[in-house]
């Protein structure tokens, strides 16, 4: 047995123990003595006295309040408050007497106390507020019909004026604009002026007829009195939590026992710290725990699958209809669904455990205004991201996983059904370079590089020195050049790749173009060589427009005393440009070029609509793959196409990996990361 000398309430600050049992246990374990006896030492005799009396007095005064008047009343928050407000006038003297005994009884006290004061004044102010709009009432019922025709016709006859007035403002406004005595902009200033004073006049004029305004103020005073009401009473949860916040608890258990409890029953730790409503929330997890994880991952309710086991069976003498996909998809859902519960579990015990050992330390359990307090400030990020990260688990994370596990199968086109385990082959088969699908990939791979880093970087420069000329001052047509540059951008990809696509084939206007001119006979989509070195150059067109316009708005943004300091120093414009303007512009954008690259090595569409992957040499290639496939189309041919998902999947993990490599150092090392 363990105990802490003091205590700490919620706000950090030390405070010295009452509880004299606990006190004399710790001078016993001190000092060797015998342990003292728990249920004979006079101070907890006075702690159970305390609470008999307390529990006599509460049953008493419930028995009273039930009798008076008030709690008759029709509307049940008026009644609860009349409740609480006489039970604190009964309970006051006893909890101020006893308030020095423990700290729970300290807390009892404030907490009643608090309510003394404040309760009378709410419904003070909630009776005020009935009281008008009781007198609302009345003077509405007592309206004559004459009374309301006599507004009324008073109001149309203010109103003819008003309209007249207007006509006339209107006009003389309208005369000093054809006069030429004002602008236009500053007569259309003044027109709207003029008609929203209208507006707001002929609104006031309603107010006139005694029925609308009794109306308007009756609506007002009942929202008045909803609002009034919620507002005193969060502010007296408010001022009771602080109390709370402020007293600490002295407990005699030194181990977290209830944390265990939540292990079979995630919600029942909570419960038994007396915050039952979260309490309520975990329980809901446990119901999802029992009747969904664990059944579906034992095989209840599968479509074909029959959970975590089928992910190992793969459906391997199942039924002849049975699929292998769907029992690795189920499969995967069913680790999901249980990964889920161990997390429900995980908070569940740390919450309860966290709340054990504060409470051993004196720091109270947030009661429900706390912990919707919590939610509002520093869980608000977590509520708001927790449907996202639900829907990225199902669309996002699953995909994954399947990818990542087929690439570990057979699934070929002699297993599209039923495929098995067949654990690194398709990466061996991919390193080594042999088989119908893995003899091409070095090849591929190779190119990918090739025309990452080369149509990647022709865009990245055609961008940036375009950007350097028409942002120079002394570029005339700015806005037609950036129209021009930016077309690229505006116009559809898929169209301009066609475009030149149908261009640049045999018979084509560009190779037509070519010959015509320099007598250069060019079959560019049959020569892997052209056609390489042209989808470079369209990517670099295609690309170049969105550097450009990055680079645009950085440049606009550079100061122009830097540039003049360096020229009063006899910096050179090319040493400008190298020490100034590069620089900064590489400062700001660089995690967008390394997109670029990112982008390029995954550019599925130009490769694909341009040529399909071709020209084809089998020789090289083999019959899944063309000379200017990068990896992501030959991914498609060999998974859409031929059906070599294993294959393909294993490549796409490459890539991933891949890709992620070169991001975080991209990203890690680039100045604007290591900036912020």
């Amino acid at each position: 047995m363990t105990y802490e000398k003091n205590l700490i309430d919620d706000i950090g600050e030390i405070r010295p123990r009452k509880n004299e049992y606990i006190i004399d246990s710790i001078k016993a374990e001190e000092s060797g003595g015998n342990k003292v006896d728990a249920k004979n030492h006079p101070y907890n005799q006075k702690l159970k006295k305390y609470e008999e009396e307390k529990k006599e007095l509460l049953a008493k005064a419930d028995e009273a309040a039930k009798k008076d008047p008030n709690y008759k009343l029709d509307q049940k928050y008026l009644r609860d408050l009349y409740y609480r407000k006489f039970m604190a006038n009964y309970c006051l003297d006893f909890y101020e007497k006893n308030k020095d005994l423990s700290y729970d009884s300290e807390l009892d006290y404030k907490l009643c106390k608090l309510e003394y004061e404040q309760i009378p004044k709410i419904i003070e102010h909630d009776l005020l507020l009935k009281s008008q709009l009781e007198r609302a009432s009345k003077r509405l019922d007592k309206l004559t019909r004459e009374e309301i025709e006599s507004a009324k016709k008073l109001s149309e006859e203010d109103r003819l004026v008003l309209k007249e007035k207007f006509e006339s403002d209107n006009k003389s406004l309208e005369e000093s604009f054809n006069k030429g005595r004002i602008s236009k902009k500053a007569f259309k200033s003044e027109k709207e002026q003029l008609k929203q004073k209208f507006k707001d006049q002929n609104k006031r004029l309603n107010y006139r007829n005694p029925e609308v305004s009794l109306k308007e103020e009756i609506e007002s005073i009942k929202y008045k009195i909803d609002k009034d009401y919620k507002k005193e009473m969060k502010i007296l949860e408010a001022d009771e939590a602080e109390a709370r916040r402020r007293t600490p608890v002295e407990v005699e258990k030194t181990s977290a026992y209830r944390s265990i409890l939540t292990f079979p029953i995630p919600g029942l730790g909570q419960i038994l710290n007396g915050q039952w409503q979260k309490g309520l929330l975990f329980l809901l997890g446990t119901l999802f725990i029992y009747l969904i994880a664990i059944p579906y991952a034992l095989g209840f309710g599968n479509y074909q699958g029959d959970g975590v086991a089928g992910l190992i069976s793969l459906a391997q003498g199942g039924k002849r209809l049975d699929r292998s996909i769907l029992f690795m998809i189920e499969g995967i859902l069913s680790i999901v669904f249980v990964a889920i519960a161990a997390l429900i579990y995980i908070l569940s015990f740390k919450d309860v455990r966290t709340t054990e050992k504060n409470e051993m330390k004196g720091i109270r359990p947030n009661n429900f205004f706390e912990t919707k307090k919590m939610l509002r400030t520093d869980g608000f990020p977590f509520l708001i991201t927790a449907p996202a990260l639900i829907v990225i688990v199902f669309i996002v994370i699953v995909p994954i996983l399947t990818a990542i596990m087929i690439s570990f199968t057979n699934m070929d086109p002699q297993h599209q059904n039923k495929f098995t385990w067949v654990g690194l082959n398709n990466y061996l088969t991919i390193a080594k370079g042999q088989g119908i699908a893995g003899q091409a990939f070095w090849h591929i791979f190779g190119w990918t590089v090739v025309w990452t880093l080369l149509a990647s970087t022709l865009a990245i420069v055609l961008g940036f020195i375009f950007a350097l000329l028409v942002n120079n001052e002394r570029v005339k047509g700015k806005k037609f050049f950036r129209t021009v540059y930016l077309l690229p951008w505006a116009i559809p990809a898929f169209i301009t790749i066609m475009f030149f696509s149908i261009m640049t084939s045999r018979g084509g206007v560009i190779a037509n173009a070519l010959n015509s001119l320099f007598n250069i006979s060019l079959d560019i989509k049959n020569n892997t060589f052209q056609t390489r070195a042209t989808l470079i150059l369209l990517q670099g067109w295609l690309g170049h427009s969105y550097i450009f316009l990055l680079t645009t708005g950085v440049l606009q943004a550079i100061p122009k005393d830097l540039y003049e300091a360096a020229s009063i120093d006899g910096a050179t414009g090319i040493q400008r440009t190298f020490k100034i303007t590069i620089p900064l512009v590489l400062f700001q954008i660089a995690p967008m070029l390394i997109n670029q690259y990112t982008f390029n090595f995954n550019n599925f569409s130009i490769i694909y609509l341009y040529n399909q992957g071709g020209p084809f040499n089998p020789e090289v290639y083999g019959n899944l793959a063309g000379s200017s496939d990068i990896l992501i189309s030959y991914i498609y041919k060999l998974t859409m196409e031929s059906q070599y998902q294993a294959i393909g999947a294993a490549i796409t993990v490459f890539i991933s990996i891949i890709l992620i490599v070169i991001s975080y150092f991209g990203y890690k090392n680039s100045s604007a990361f290591k900036e912020y």
